[in-house]
C-alpha cells in the first residue's frame, strides 16, 4: 500500500501545492453548488409561465451586474489580496443559496425573487472572476501554469459534471434541499480560500497611474494584443450563438420528455466532456499548432449544437453535448493559458475582468439571446443557426486573426511589454513574443 508520500508523488506537480491545492477544492466546490442552484431554478422558473424568454431573463440578470462592475472589480484585484476577493464572492454566493431556501420554503410562484437573486449571483461572479484569473500564476511555477490551468478546469467541469445530476436528484426530492446543500458547498469553498497563505497582493505599481487609465487598464492591453483578443472574442461568439444550455429545461420538459432528473443528466453531459478533455490536457498538454487546433475546435462545438437542436433521441442528445464540452474545454484551456503566460501580473486582474464580461456575455447574455430566439423562432430553429453561424465564424477567423491562426507552442509565450504594458498602467516586462504574431499584427494595425 502507498504511503503519504507515494500518493502525494502521483499528483500532478501543481497539486502537490498546499495552496493551489485549497484553490482547486474551493473552484469544485463552487461550482459544484452553483451547477446545483442552476438545474433548481431553470426547473422552477420554467414552471412558473412555460415560457422559454423566463429562462433568458434568469441569463441577463446574471450578466448584467458582470458588465457593471468587471472592470471596477479588476482594478481592485490588483491593489488588494486576491484571496479575499474570492472568499467574499463564495459568502455572497452562500447567501444567495438562503435566499433561494425562503424563497422554495414559500412556494416559489413568482418570478422576481429569482431575477433578484440571479443577480446576486452576477455580483459574485463579477467580483470573483478577475481575482480567480490572477491569483493561480501567483501559487505555481510558471513551467506548471498550463497544467494548472487544466487542474483548475478539470475541479470547474467537475463540479458541473456532478452538480446538475446531483442537482436534480435533490430536486426530485425537494427545492430546499437543493438549495441547502448549495449553501453548505459555498461555506466550505470560503473556508477553503481563507486557508490559502499567499494573499495574491499584486506588487505596489512603480508609477502612478491616472485613474481611468488604470480601469481601462484590462481593455486596452487585450485590444493592443490581437492573438489574445482574437481568442477570447472567438470563445464569446461561440457560447454566444452556439451554446443550448439555457434552454435545456425545454428540451427536457417538451421535446425529449425526461423530467428533472434528465434535465440534470443532460446539464452534466457538457462538463463530462470538458473533464475527459482536461484531464487528457494535464497528462498531455497540447505543444504545438494552438492556435488552428482552437479555431478547428470552435467549428466542431457549432456542429455539434447543430446535432444536438435535431435530436429528438435523448442518447444522441447527450452524446452531442458530450463532444459539444469536450472540444469546448480545448477552446478554454488555449485561451485561458494564453491569457495567464502573456499578461504582466500587474495587470492581470483587469484583464481577468474584460474576460469576465467576455465570458459573462457568452453565458448568461448567450442564455437571454436563446432565450429570445427560441421565444421568436421557436426552440429547435434557433439552435440550429445558432450552432450553423458558429461554424461560420470559425471559419473565417484565420483571416481575421492571423496571429492567433499562427500561434504555435504556448510554452513560448512571455508576459508582453513594450507599449502594451505601458499603456494598461504596468511597467514594461521584458520577455519574447510568440513567434513574433503578436508584434507583426499590432504593427499592422
Amino acid at each position: 500500500m502507498l504511503g503519504s508520500g507515494g500518493v502525494r508523488g502521483r499528483l500532478p506537480v501543481a497539486m502537490r501545492n498546499r495552496d493551489f491545492a485549497l484553490l482547486v477544492l474551493g473552484v469544485l466546490a463552487t461550482n459544484l453548488g452553483t451547477q446545483m442552484i442552476a438545474v433548481a431554478i431553470g426547473w422552477q422558473v420554467y414552471d412558473i409561465h412555460h415560457q422559454a424568454f423566463d429562462l433568458g431573463l434568469i441569463g441577463l440578470l446574471q450578466f448584467a451586474p458582470v458588465f457593471v462592475l468587471a472592470l471596477p472589480a479588476g482594478t481592485l484585484s490588483d491593489r488588494v489580496s486576491r484571496k479575499l476577493m474570492l472568499a467574499v464572492a463564495a459568502v455572497l454566493l452562500a447567501a444567495v443559496a438562503a435566499g433561494l431556501v425562503v424563497v422554495s420554503e414559500a412556494g416559489g410562484r413568482a418570478l422576481w425573487p429569482f431575477l433578484a437573486l440571479a443577480a446576486a449571483s452576477g455580483v459574485a461572479e463579477a467580483v470573483s472572476f478577475p481575482a480567480m484569473r490572477a491569483l493561480p500564476p501567483l501559487l505555481v511555477e510558471r513551467s506548471e501554469i498550463a497544467s494548472a490551468v487544466a487542474l483548475e478546469s478539470v475541479a470547474s467541469q467537475a463540479g458541473t459534471v456532478a452538480g446538475p445530476a446531483l442537482g436534480g436528484l435533490l430536486f426530485a426530492i425537494h427545492p430546499d434541499v437543493a438549495y441547502a446543500v448549495a449553501l453548505a458547498l459555498f461555506t466550505l469553498a470560503a473556508l477553503a480560500t481563507l486557508l490559502i497563505s499567499q494573499h495574491g497582493r499584486p506588487p505596489t505599481p512603480a508609477r502612478s497611474v491616472h485613474p481611468i487609465q488604470e480601469l481601462l487598464g484590462g481593455i486596452h492591453f487585450i485590444t493592443a494584443t490581437p492573438m489574445l483578443l482574437g481568442a477570447i472574442l472567438l470563445d464569446l461568439l461561440a457560447v454566444l450563438f452556439g451554446g443550448a444550455v439555457a434552454l435545456l429545461p425545454v428540451f427536457a420538459q417538451s421535446i425529449l420528455h425526461v423530467g428533472p432528473i434528465g434535465l440534470g443528466v443532460l446539464r452534466s453531459a457538457p462538463a463530462l466532456g470538458a473533464v475527459i478533455a482536461a484531464l487528457l490536457l494535464v497528462r498531455v498538454p497540447l505543444r504545438t499548432r494552438a492556435g488552428p487546433t482552437l479555431i478547428a475546435m470552435v467549428a466542431i462545438f457549432g456542429a455539434s449544437t447543430v446535432v444536438f437542436g435535431l435530436s429528438h433521441w435523448f442518447a444522441l442528445s447527450l452524446a452531442a453535448l458530450l463532444v459539444g464540452g469536450f472540444v469546448d474545454m480545448f477552446s478554454v484551456n488555449i485561451r485561458g493559458t494564453t491569457a495567464t503566460l502573456v499578461t504582466p501580473d500587474r495587470v492581470r486582474g483587469r484583464v481577468g475582468s474584460v474576460e469576465a464580461v467576455f465570458i459573462g456575455a457568452s453565458n448568461q447574455l448567450g442564455a437571454f439571446e436563446s432565450g429570445t430566439a427560441a421565444a421568436l423562432f421557436g426552440t429547435v430553429p434557433s439552435v440550429v443557426a445558432g450552432g450553423l453561424i458558429t461554424i461560420v465564424v470559425a471559419l473565417g477567423w484565420t483571416r481575421l486573426f492571423p496571429s492567433l491562426a499562427r500561434l504555435g507552442r504556448m510554452s513560448e509565450l512571455r508576459p508582453l511589454g513594450d507599449d502594451r504594458a505601458a499603456g494598461a498602467g504596468v511597467e514594461p516586462a521584458r520577455g519574447p513574443l510568440v513567434d513574433g504574431a503578436a508584434t507583426r499584427d499590432s504593427t499592422a494595425g
